[in-house]
């Protein structure tokens, strides 16, 4: 009997590990897809009732195919620009972090952080720059995983829930409760307000003719980056290219993108939505954001953003009910 079991688990851990190495190289694809799938999900759901499930499916899909094919082209011809740029933006930014005479460790970590961002986009960057097919292929995967979920999301629902023990059910309820919380704070509000005023900084650079298209875009980059972190926000970003026309003697152009920032990337934007979109997180939450943000960054990548604040989280409700039952046992003894 012993040798059985023994045999049941070495076939398991086998079976395990060759799914994971089959899945590992397309996970992030796959989580891209679920993100995607997750924040278009009200329109779909409000699109099905009109024209059916698959249909709706269809259509969100074949406009995320569209989007995909000219990030793909976008993404070959202005990546090697791109790049240049935002190094040099983030150079820009940690060289007048340093000169704020800051204490000797902060300028260390610093130093690190800004070396290590750099290398880390690079690096990926690279990665995809020398096999494009291989983006082209992650971007097949993403968009077949995304119709499957979108088509598939309640009977994927219904197995989630079918395999949770009943004993325990409370509890996995409770975690999917505070990670769809999470997901919908950061997918729908954070995130998704973000890449639009990302989108803004890039049109606004473009225009008044602070960078070509390659640095533009960069510039957006980093207005999302800036948006994600809790302390900070896109204004850093528009302001710093405001600055930079009227120091070259565009005083009229600096004053437009100036009014076009305030309106369309920050502060306006923030004020007009947060009665939908709530306030900015502070103090310990505010830490919490920014530990899974850079964190999952630092752990698994781009897609570590998501993965990030959604595992701080729960491991916050785990932390809660744990107390719970330690404080109910012993009201009971």
């Amino acid at each position: 009997m012993e040798i059985e079991t023994a045999a049941w688990i070495v076939v398991a851990l086998l079976v395990l590990y060759l799914v994971w190495e089959t899945v590992s190289p397309i996970i992030s694809p796959i989580i891209i897809a679920l993100t995607l799938a997750y924040i278009l999900y009200p329109f779909h759901e409000r699109l099905a009732k009109k024209i059916g499930n698959r249909t709706s499916a269809f259509l969100i899909t074949g406009f995320l195919t569209i989007l995909t094919f000219f990030f793909i082209i976008g993404f070959a011809l202005w990546i090697a620009d791109v790049k240049q740029s935002l190094a040099h933006y983030v150079e820009s930014f940690f060289g007048w972090l340093l000169a704020l005479n800051i204490p000797p460790s902060a300028e260390e970590l610093i130093n690190r952080l800004g070396e290590d961002l750099t290398k880390r986009f690079e690096d990926y960057v690279l990665s995809y720059t020398y096999s494009l097919p291989k983006l082209s292929l992650q971007a097949v995967v993403m968009i077949f995983a995304f119709y499957g979920i979108l088509v598939n999301i309640r009977r994927i629902q219904e197995e989630v829930h079918s395999i949770i023990p009943e004993e325990h059910r409370q509890l996995a309820f409770k975690l999917m409760h505070d990670a769809g919380e999470t997901l919908h704070r950061l997918l729908r509000g954070w995130l998704a307000v973000s890449i639009l005023k990302g989108a803004a900084t890039a049109i606004g650079f473009f225009i008044f003719g602070i960078a070509d298209a390659g640095g533009s875009i960069a510039a957006g980059i980093f207005t999302v980056i800036f948006e994600l972190l809790p302390i900070l926000g896109g204004w850093v970003v528009w302001l710093g290219g405001s600055v930079y026309l009227i120091d070259s003697g565009s005083v009229g152009s600096g004053i437009l993108l100036a009014l076009y920032g305030i309106t369309f990337i920050s502060p306006l934007p923030d004020i007009l939505l947060k009665p939908k979109l709530g306030t900015r997180e502070r103090g310990v939450n505010a830490l919490v954001s920014l530990l899974g943000i850079f964190g999952g960054y630092f752990a698994f990548g781009f897609v570590g953003i998501i993965i990030g604040p959604v595992a701080l989280s729960l491991l916050g409700t785990l932390v809660t009910e744990w107390k719970e039952i330690k404080e109910k046992n012993k009201a009971r003894g």
